[in-house]
């Protein structure tokens, strides 16, 4: 067990930034790895050219990379934007351009999952309003993501770091996970289970691994506090991720840590235990 019986992807999104979003993929392929998510590359725009598109489809494939989780448009993210799902206006419209933008892409490049950031409480917008919002955009995003072969995932952030972000608890977006599964009838709504938010959030990771493990569809790590590679922190992250396993989740744990260097911050990792193929 341990480390060594995962599949670790590595989020181009927040590791090796260093570098063009089109040359990422050949440096997680060169420290060894071969599967990748990506928060939307395209902050500007949810509806990019064909071209950008085609391009880093290619840089996937030229890598020997598999993308194996990609976020819909998000709104400025990184920046003060914590996804466009629940955010009336330009910004749920911006979301609704690029549900089938991100859905193709991902059938293009064989991405099983699609994440939807729920966005911000918006000041003098009644909450009931935008949760409505919300769970309306979901419903289509989930429909997407099915009509592609792929899950839906929601996510839970931390206060600390999210403060006007609704979701901040396992149980916040377990039901958000049931609402739209129970709206659609497909299913395919499933909970992103971040240790690192749970963490800052002081929740009993055991005990939400433990609750909610059946329903996860991808999970996410980085170590508390900082944000760092596992083991610059203080959480027992090879002993929960093995607890995972035992629950029965075999997807992807995607790295999504902050490091300075990238390449070198993977040394807790055995080159050999890298690869998921």
């Amino acid at each position: 067990m341990g480390y060594t019986d995962q599949r670790f992807d590595v989020n181009l999104s927040i590791l090796f930034t260093e570098l063009p979003l089109l040359e990422r993929p050949a440096a997680a392929a060169a420290a060894g790895f071969d599967a990748v998510e990506l928060w939307w590359p395209w902050i500007e725009t949810p509806t990019p050219a064909q071209a950008e598109l085609d391009a880093l489809k290619k840089a996937l494939e030229d890598a020997g990379t598999q993308l194996v989780g990609l976020n819909f448009y998000a709104g400025q993210l990184p920046g003060p934007d914590r996804g466009a799902v629940s955010v009336p206006g330009d910004e749920s419209d911006r979301f609704n351009a690029n549900i089938n933008v991100a859905a193709d892409f991902a059938a293009s490049v064989g991405c099983k999952a699609l994440n939807a950031l729920y966005g911000n409480r918006v000041e003098g917008v009644d909450p009931a309003v935008q949760d409505e919002l919300a769970l309306k955009n979901l419903v289509v995003a989930a429909r997407a993501a099915d009509r592609v072969g792929a899950i839906l995932l929601i996510e839970t952030l931390n206060k600390p770091e999210s403060p006007l972000y609704p979701l901040v608890s396992a149980p916040a977006g377990i039901e958000v996970v049931d609402k739209v599964n129970e709206a659609t009838g497909l299913g395919n709504a499933k909970f992103l289970l971040d240790l690192y938010h749970l963490a800052m959030n002081d929740e009993d990771l055991s005990e939400v691994i433990e609750k909610y493990a059946a329903k996860t569809g991808h999970v996410q790590i980085a170590d508390k506090p900082g944000r760092g590679a596992p083991g610059t922190g203080e959480l027992p992250l090879e002993e929960l991720l093995d607890q995972l396993k035992k629950a029965g989740y075999a997807g992807y744990v995607g790295l999504e840590y902050k490091a300075a260097d990238a390449a070198a911050s993977f040394e807790w990792l055995p080159a050999e235990a890298r690869a998921t193929k």
